[in-house]
Parts: structure tokens; C-alpha cells; sequence
């Protein structure tokens, strides 16, 4: 319980520095959490592209040479609206058990539990028998990680450098088929935006039939990316998924737990997202072109040249000719292999703590830093891991950016002593 005691005054010191991105403003918290670490044993260094906004790197060194666990955690947070909660958003209230505000979930929980159990370790004398353990900071992941992630690991890589990282991405119970299991991100799709335009004739629009109009074009264009179920493009998170549920494929799955395969099905190919759309910018005039901007997410390794094929494929049947323009270049998603020494402890600390749950490897449809990892250090093992009991993974996720999100203490305690176990486990 001492543990848990300490990651929840963490949680909820951290939830009282407002850290909404932008401006992020990290450097007070960063302060801090760099004192906490530095009294405990740690060495530390914080290094920006701007002097308000730094990255926090503290290691604590063992005698041998070996491998660096990183525990990672971003400390700026999405905006709030306090009139809309039950509870200040920057209080960091403990009500009923459970630590209220902005970051309790998305992901100043996880910060806390990864200090905690760091400083457990330092603070009882304990250094790695080989390697190191590095408990790393990050600023401005809530607007694309320029300052934090990106910046961190192209300017300052053997700072950054790990060979096992434990980030977000995932670690809430979820229940299927009546058995428990704690799902582990291992992978995370790309994204590739384009914009579909057809095109007409302009005209004034009391005239409608001297012109032509390409906003109803767009209607089958609409309802094809609306209905798409692309081609499966199946890589080795999701297959994991399946294989660990025992169900062959998404129908099976379908068959087994609803819910559970409404969650996988992002998992298995490129989705297509209309999500805004353009044409006349005045009501009286019929526009030379119409378009939509699609929000596309490709599997790991896959980029224009799935997009273009799968697109293709989606759009057949349309009669309509149309262009399609990427925004920009389209970022390819990456992994981390499900089988590895990281994988092997956090099953060993699942056994012991939690007998009667399983590990599930699964892939995020959208990205965390655990992606700038992986591509700047193509040897480093990323996982999403934050383990939470209380509340399940469809309970947890409304929370994550939502109103009155907030989060069991007894869940902040539970990771922490996860993050202890495993560092002693690879660590020695």
C-alpha cells in the first residue's frame, strides 16, 4: 500500500500542474518530477527545443553492462472545460477511490505509476545488476510531439536510446467470452489522409440547371467510404488476438463476443474515415469542385501504394470520376515483435498478480510515441502496457479526453507495481 500511497500523491500533484497543449507549459512539472527523481538517486537531464517546454530523462545505472528498460509517459494533457465536469479538472481530487482531472487517464496516471515504483526501487538501495532504467518524460505528444518525442530521440538519441519501452496504448481489462485478459499494444497503424474532389461546372445557384453541380456527385463516393469493408490486411498483432481468443477470424470472433470484434475489426485493415467535406464557399454559387477529406489508417509497414489499391477497390462501383490528392506524405504505422523478453516478464507479473488473466497482444488503430521508438531505434521492443482492474477497457476509454475523467487509485498502484516487477525481473 505504500507504493499505491505514492503514486496517488503523484497523480494527484501532477493533475494540479494545468499542462493543457497547447501551450503545454511543461516546465514546472518537469521541475518537479526532476527533483523527485534526482533526491531518490537518479541522474537527470532535461533537454528542449524550448526552454518552456523540456523533456525529462532520469536513469539510474547498474555496474554491468545490459539492457535499458525506458518507462515513457508524456506529462501535457488535452484541454478541459470546467463547467462541463462534476469536478475541477486540475483538482486532483481522491473521491470514492477514485483520483479526478484532466490526464487521470490519458496519461499523468501512468506517469505517476512509472515514478513511483522508480523511486521504490532507487530509495531501497536496489541498482540493475546490469543495464539501466530510464523513466523518460516527454512534452507536447497532445499536438504531434515536435517538441517532445520527435525532437528527443532525432537530437539527443543516446539519451533516448532504450532496448525495451513500456508506454500507453493499452492495458485495461477486457472481458470476452466470459474470461479476463489485459490487452498489450504492440503495434499501431499509420495514417495516410487524402482528399477525394470531383469535379463539374460553376453556375449561380437560382440557375441550377445551366450548371454542374458536383456536390450530389459526391453522394456515391460518400456511401461507398461510408459502407467500406476493404480486403483484410492482417499482420501479426491482430493475428495474435484472434489466435490467443481461439476464434479463426472476424466472423468467429463476432460469433464469440460482439463488442470484442466491433474493437478488432480497425485491427485487420485499412479503414476509411469521411470526416469533412468542401465545396461552394458561398450558398448562391454552384462550386467548380466538391470534395472529401478521408482520415485513412493503414497496418503496420503499409503505405500509399495499400491506400491507392484498397481505395480502388472500395470506390469500383462508383460512376463517377474522381481525383485523389494525399495531404501529405502518408506515415507509415510500425511493431514490436509479441514474443520477447519484455513480453515473457509481463506475462510472469500477470501470472503472479492477476492468475486468472491472460496478456492479448493487439495493435492501436491510432499512434502513441512508442512509433518514434521503434522507427529511431529499430532494436527497441515498444509496448502499450497500463494495467487497470476497476474500470474494463470499455469503460476506461470514454474517459480518455472525455468529461469527468478520473481513475481508481487502486489501478495507479496496480501499474506501479507492475512497472517495479518488471524492472526487477529484466533488470536483475
Amino acid at each position: 500500500m505504500e507504493l499505491e500511497a505514492r503514486a496517488t500523491d503523484l497523480l494527484q500533484r501532477l493533475i494540479r500542474h494545468n499542462t493543457v497543449n497547447p501551450p503545454g507549459n511543461e516546465l514546472a512539472v518537469q521541475t518537479w518530477l526532476a527533483g523527485e527523481l534526482t533526491a531518490a538517486g537518479f541522474e537527470v537531464e532535461m533537454v528542449a527545443a524550448d526552454e518552456q517546454r523540456p523533456n525529462l530523462v532520469a536513469t539510474l545505472r547498474g555496474d554491468e553492462p545490459g539492457p535499458v528498460l525506458g518507462l515513457l509517459s508524456h506529462v501535457d494533457t488535452v484541454l478541459a472545460e470546467p463547467e462541463r465536469w462534476t469536478h475541477d479538472p486540475w483538482s486532483g481530487d481522491l473521491i470514492d477511490g477514485d483520483v479526478w482531472g484532466r490526464g487521470a487517464q490519458d496519461m499523468k496516471s501512468q506517469t505517476a505509476a512509472e515514478v513511483a515504483a522508480a523511486i521504490d526501487l532507487a530509495k531501497s538501495g536496489w541498482r540493475p545488476a546490469r543495464g539501466a532504467l530510464k523513466v523518460i518524460a516527454v512534452a507536447d505528444e497532445e499536438n504531434g510531439s515536435a517538441l517532445g518525442a520527435n525532437w528527443l530521440c532525432a537530437e539527443h538519441p543516446d539519451l533516448a536510446r532504450c532496448d525495451y519501452l513500456i508506454n500507453e496504448g493499452a492495458g485495461a481489462l477486457m472481458p470476452v467470452a466470459g474470461r479476463d485478459y489485459y490487452g498489450i499494444c504492440t503495434a499501431e497503424k499509420g495514417v495516410a489522409a487524402f482528399t477525394v474532389t470531383v469535379t463539374g461546372r460553376p453556375g449561380h445557384g437560382s440557375m441550377p440547371g445551366l450548371a454542374d453541380n458536383p456536390v450530389p456527385k459526391l453522394a456515391p463516393v460518400l456511401a461507398a467510404l461510408a459502407s467500406a469493408k476493404p480486403q483484410l490486411d492482417i499482420t501479426e498483432a491482430p493475428q495474435r488476438l484472434l489466435e490467443t481468443l481461439g476464434a479463426a477470424d472476424l466472423e468467429a470472433l463476432a460469433q464469440l463476443d460482439p463488442l470484442m470484434a466491433l474493437f478488432a475489426e480497425p485491427m485487420l485493415s485499412v479503414t476509411f474515415a469521411p470526416t469533412m467535406l468542401d465545396a461552394s464557399p458561398q450558398i448562391n454559387v454552384i462550386p467548380a469542385q466538391a470534395g472529401v477529406h478521408v482520415d485513412c489508417r493503414t497496418p503496420p509497414g503499409f503505405g500509399r501504394e495499400l491506400v491507392e489499391q484498397r481505395l480502388a477497390e472500395v470506390l469500383a462501383g462508383v460512376d463517377v470520376e474522381y481525383d485523389v490528392t494525399f495531404t501529405k506524405e502518408p506515415m507509415v504505422g510500425n511493431s514490436s515483435p509479441t514474443e520477447s523478453p519484455l513480453m515473457d516478464a509481463l506475462a510472469r507479473w500477470t501470472a503472479a498478480e492477476s492468475p486468472d488473466t491472460t496478456l492479448l497482444p493487439l495493435m492501436l488503430p491510432a499512434y502513441t510515441d512508442s512509433r518514434v521508438w521503434r522507427d529511431t531505434f529499430p532494436e527497441c521492443v515498444a509496448y502499450g502496457f497500463f494495467p487497470q482492474r476497476v474500470r474494463n477497457m470499455y469503460e476506461a476509454w470514454p474517459l480518455v479526453h472525455g468529461i469527468d475523467e478520473r481513475i481508481a487509485a487502486s489501478d495507479v498502484g496496480l501499474a506501479a507495481r507492475c512497472y517495479k516487477a518488471v524492472a526487477l525481473d529484466l533488470l536483475g
